[in-house]
């Protein structure tokens, strides 16, 4: 959506509202007459015995649906959740920016459309704009994807979910380097947060499981979606006859497209990618959210909220919960490389592997764990992440 649409959408949203307000003395003479809903009807069974009200449950994504990337997993979990949840309408609003746009977003949603649940999907809508809204409305649920709740410190109706993607990212990491003669990666990335940090860390883990010598070039954009800068940085890694490029960025489209023109494999992240670089694809850590968004919707229709303890505030998963999950492998890949990834992908789901486990250290030499100490994937120290390991060539700052 350009921003020229944008401001005429958002404005006739604010239009609405203005009427809405300038019409309630009309709507209280209409329920006097008996020609709306019963006061006792809303959000259950009505009165007079018809037919529930549906729950309006809103999503509000980044960038457009359709990108192959983080806002098309979100959209496709989102309509799973409609299609098989009865009783739930959607409400929806694409290239939304993280500023002051998704709090006008958000307040249309609630007082236009009626939504009592939100699903504000991008990072940087969490602080301070969900934790506004939140304040503003406590009796709306607010659901974000990566911020880390905190108890006491945030409104009651905030909940944080998120997947243990980097699991799929620590196997994409052991085809990539089974497949890689000399062991040189790449991972284009927009910024450096803690999960990107994470998801580079642990596909790089996965690589030097298999070959010790394995590094990743890491180039930072700067923006969730750069189109030019990511293409450019896949280039350059081409250039340097790097052999595997993955990334985290919101559409992986332009690194898979402009890798798959330079003959060089890839490894896709949020989506399948793998019909935009036929010949190449390898595999991918993708999202699986539409097992968790039609759980959390049968959750609504039941009348469990975040604010009664029904639902909790942190929400976490990896591969043996279905919060994510691996690409198919790509017809490139080699039996020792699709061999290799299963092992790895067994022994995640069974507790057996542990991706952070010592003797391990920084890129810069400094020690994150010593021999035998080990951070699980469920400890909440990985979602603070601020280092890269050692095999990684990039710098945070």
């Amino acid at each position: 959506m350009s921003d020229r649409n944008r401001s005429f959408h958002l404005s006739r949203r604010q239009v609405m509202r203005g009427l809405l307000a300038t019409s309630a003395f009309g709507l209280t003479a209409k329920l006097g007459t008996g020609c709306a809903q019963s006061p006792g009807s809303g959000g259950g069974a009505a009165a007079d015995g018809g037919a529930a009200e549906e729950l309006v449950v809103g999503f509000i994504y980044v960038g457009p649906k359709d990108d192959f990337g983080y806002n098309q997993a979100h959209a496709e979990g989102a309509a799973a959740m409609a299609a098989s949840v009865p009783g739930i309408r959607l409400v929806e609003e694409a290239s939304v920016p993280e500023t002051t746009a998704v709090a006008e977003t958000m307040r249309s949603m609630i007082e236009i459309d009626g939504a009592k649940v939100l699903f504000p999907t991008s990072f940087g809508y969490f602080d301070p704009h969900i934790l506004a809204l939140a304040e503003e409305f406590p009796e709306v649920q607010f659901f974000h994807a990566g911020g880390l709740y905190q108890d006491g410190v945030h409104p009651k109706n905030v909940g944080s979910y998120f997947g243990y993607i980097d699991e799929a990212q620590y196997v994409a990491g052991v085809v990539a380097a089974t497949m890689s003669q000399s062991g040189k990666l790449g991972f284009v990335a927009a910024k450096p947060i803690p999960q990107l940090l994470r998801n580079v860390n642990s596909f790089t883990l996965g690589a030097r499981s298999v070959n010790p010598a394995a590094t990743t070039q890491v180039i930072f954009t700067g923006e969730w979606a750069e189109p030019v800068k990511e293409a450019e940085a896949t280039n350059s890694m081409a250039d340097q006859g790097i052999e595997v490029i993955t990334c985290h960025v919101d559409s992986p489209k332009v690194v898979m497209e402009t890798a798959e023109r330079r003959g060089v494999m890839t490894s896709g992240y949020h989506a399948n990618q793998s019909s935009l670089a036929p010949q190449g694809y390898l595999t991918g850590a993708e999202w699986d959210w539409s097992s968790i968004y039609t759980a959390l919707g049968q959750d609504f229709v039941d009348g469990k909220t975040l604010m009664t303890g029904g639902i909790p505030h942190i929400l976490r998963g990896g591969l043996a919960d279905n919060f994510c999950k691996l690409s198919p492998y790509g017809p490139a890949v080699s039996d020792e490389a699709k061999a290799a990834g299963d092992a790895a992908l067994a022994a995640i789901e069974s507790g057996e592997l542990v991706i952070y486990a010592g003797p391990l250290q920084t890129n810069t030499g400094s020690e994150i764990l010593p021999a035998g100490k080990e951070l699980k994937t469920d400890n909440v120290e990985l979602e603070k992440m601020d280092y890269f390991v050692e095999g990684v060539i990039g710098s945070i700052s």
